[in-house]
């Protein structure tokens, strides 16, 4: 990795920050009358701020490219069709930018830690050469799981679900500690976990595994762990997405979602973990783009509602950290209003930072009209940029260098004692369902193994998929193994093909991926027990997928379908590991949804 050295422009610029801005307490809570100190220090950097640089300050956008100076042709002609700007140096310096976003895959941000490392510190640079020089807070969406961002080089942990399988709130503070880590030594210091929606409804379409389960206390107890463990490592956790999106059949970024819970449901079901996460110091909480009528009547969505955000969560909840909002491009916000006028109704309602808006440039001069114009103060800017200021201090971006160290890097990204932790972590999440006459674990004879089903690409790497990787991980444990990846949809000439392959097997493991009513997954499922080839069963996604298929002799959950949970499955179903896990869900049946078929906490072992 190529890491130069700042100019001495910047180097000034930094000292002068940090000078002005040394911090009381960092990754702790201050005293009254250090926090005092400490805003004065920050309103005096504030004060030296144009109206342009403090709106700049609540914008955190996306772009294009792996570097912030020198992307590919490519991202740079994306950037100025959509930005317009050719690369993030110039966005910042355009826009005096104080936070970014980095995402994989369509924006091309990731490749690797050794490249991020130097993107970040390309972004910093920018950031001091700004003329009020203050480093940039930089966000992702590490979640682990199904959303996680930074795959190669970086340690996989299992999600939210897997951890609320495992129960253990050790396991998901170490699990937030070990990502916090990786990610403050990339010089990321904002991440947008955890989730602290309650998922009541099986059929929530964006959530789901997202969340540690359906037991608000349970969720609780996991956000607080986690919040505790990122910020233990220097990272600003936030939890998400208030006020609550566990029960919605609709997803966010193309609809406005209802919640139709009265507001004792809310209390009760989606309230605990967000007051949980506070009672943590939780330092950021994220909007919901979504209608509660309990909560507001108006019908303006949660993150532009004054009701929800400085009623409920400032007034009643008492919450006094930065207030995000979710992407400001998803169709849930943008349904009523341009998108001139969201960011200045999100800041109204009470946020503090805006992410992602559609367009940086519509949505910076609307702000900035509405505040000269006089419908937002410079006051209530200030508070804003004083609460993100907070935020910067209490990482140390302004009481030290804001650069990333290659040495760093290497030690602690994707560490060995990092990835054992998370094999160990997973191994606990595992949870058998069903086990018919003992059919598991695997018996010896039992070392001609077939792998089919439902494959989805792991989240940050499409070359990489779960039947293939499946199949290698028995592999590794020493079975002779075949694999054939079916997809979500099989057709019959496919389902054919994988009942030939079973024969002359002494097992088959079948994936699947969020089963339906009518997915044809159900039929391969039927006629690979039609073979009379004993038929080991795994959800690599949804442990909702049992309902729908039958007599099947054993089933198992593996909340996700990345490598550390593929590899604990793969111990599990061996018998080289424990099943530990215990359903964070209940799983209702298929023909009869007010029956449950496996209640939350239902988990066989070995010893069963």
């Amino acid at each position: 990795m190529q890491h130069r050295s700042p100019s001495r422009r910047t180097v000034l610029a930094s000292a002068t920050v940090a000078a002005a801005t040394a911090a009381g307490v960092v990754g702790g809570t201050a005293t009254p009358a250090i926090a005092h100190r400490r805003d004065d220090r920050l309103k005096k950097i504030i004060s030296r701020m144009s109206v342009e640089a403090k709106i700049g300050q609540l914008f955190v956008p996306y772009f294009y490219g792996t570097s912030a100076t020198s992307p590919s042709q490519f991202d740079q002609d994306r950037n100025l069709k959509e930005l317009g700007v050719r690369t993030v140096a110039e966005l910042i310096a355009k826009y005096h930018i104080g936070g970014v976003i980095y995402f994989s895959g369509w924006a091309n941000n990731i490749l690797d830690p050794a490249q991020v490392a130097d993107l970040t510190n390309g972004v910093q640079r920018a950031s001091l050469a700004l003329p009020t020089p203050v480093p940039s807070l930089i966000s992702i969406d590490q979640e682990h799981g199904a959303n996680v961002r930074i795959g190669s080089g970086a340690t996989q942990l299992p999600g939210a679900m897997a951890l609320g399988a495992g129960r253990s709130v050790s396991d998901a503070r170490t699990a937030g500690r070990i990502s916090g880590s990786e990610l403050a030594a990339l010089g990321i210091h904002q991440n947008f976990a955890p989730v602290a929606d309650v998922n009541v409804n099986p059929a929530n379409p964006i959530i789901n595994v997202r969340s540690f389960g359906a037991d608000a206390h349970e969720v609780g107890r996991m956000v607080a762990a986690q919040v505790t463990g990122y910020q233990q490592a220097g990272v600003v956790a936030c939890a998400k997405h208030f006020p609550g999106h566990g029960d919605t059949g609709e997803d966010s970024h193309t609809g406005l979602p209802v919640i139709t819970h009265t507001r004792e449901e809310w209390e009760r079901v989606d309230a605990p973990p967000f007051k949980a996460a506070i009672a943590a110091g939780v330092d950021s909480i994220m909007t919901a783009h979504l209608q509660v009528p309990a909560l507001d009547p108006s019908n303006d969505p949660a993150t532009l509602s004054p009701a929800i955000l400085q009623g409920v969560l400032r007034g009643e909840l008492g919450f006094d950290g930065v207030i995000v909002t979710d992407a400001l491009n998803m169709r849930g916000v943008r349904t009523k209003y341009g998108d001139d006028r969201v960011p200045v109704l999100a800041l109204k309602a009470g946020a503090d930072q805006l992410l992602f808006p559609p367009d940086i440039d519509v949505a910076y001069n609307g702000v900035l009209a509405a505040v000269l114009g006089g419908e937002i103060t410079e006051d209530r800017l200030d508070e804003s940029v004083l609460r993100i200021l907070r935020l910067k201090d209490k990482v140390g971006l302004l009481s030290g260098s804001p650069y990333v160290s290659p040495k760093e890097v290497d030690r602690v990204v994707g560490a060995r004692r990092h990835r054992l932790a998370a094999a160990r972590i997973a191994e606990r999440t595992t949870t058998l369902l069903v086990n018919e006459g003992g059919a598991l674990p695997l018996r010896r004879g039992q070392r001609k193994l077939l792998v089919v089903g439902a494959g989805p690409a792991f989240p940050t790497d499409a070359t990489r998929s779960t039947v293939p990787e499946l199949a290698k991980a028995f592999d590794e444990l020493g079975y002779g193994t075949t694999h054939l990846a079916t997809g979500r949809a099989p057709d019959a000439a496919k389902i054919d093909e994988a009942v030939a392959a079973a024969q002359g097997r002494d097992a088959v493991v079948v994936t699947t991926d969020n089963v339906g009513a009518t997915s044809a997954q159900r039929t391969l499922v039927s006629r690979l027990l039609a073979t009379g080839v004993p038929v080991v069963h795994l959800a690599v996604r949804n442990p909702y997928d049992i309902a729908h298929l039958g007599d099947v002799p054993a089933s198992l959950a593996s909340y996700c379908w990345t490598e550390v949970e593929l590899r604990a499955a793969a111990r599990v179903i061996a018998g080289l590991a424990e099943p530990r896990g215990r359903l964070p869900v209940p799983v209702q049946r298929a023909d009869d949804p007010a029956t449950v078929l496996f209640p939350a906490g239902h988990g066989l072992s070995y010893d069963d």
